[in-house]
């Protein structure tokens, strides 16, 4: 891959919750903590233990970005509202949780 083919991992956009736009350079020199995350998994608990990371490191210049999908066997098939809210009610989760992501490739 050249130069001019190249592309900053920092600059690929992504959605955010409500419907905007962002990207990992938004987060300047930040320590990011990238997480694929579903409120149905069995790994659902794991939100505790992000939100203490994100409360512990925070102001240290660290960040979890919570990722959620549903295509790891339909285990996070809310809206995002639903999804939000969940994090929320449940875990305390200030994390960023963003808007559902197809990690699979095309499909």
């Amino acid at each position: 891959m050249t130069n001019e083919t190249a592309v900053d991992i920092r600059d690929i956009p992504f959605r955010t919750a409500d419907g905007g736009s962002a990207s990992l350079s938004d987060y300047g020199d930040k320590v990011i903590l990238i997480v694929n995350v579903a409120s149905k998994c069995g790994l659902a608990p794991q939100y505790e233990q992000l939100e203490d990371l994100q409360r512990t490191y925070g102001e240290q210049g660290f960040t979890v970005l919570g990722f959620p999908c549903n295509q790891f066997m339909g285990q996070e098939p809310g809206s995002m509202e639903e999804i939000l809210d969940y994090c929320a009610v449940n875990w305390g989760v200030t994390f960023p949780i963003f808007d559902k992501v197809k990690v699979n490739g095309g499909g």
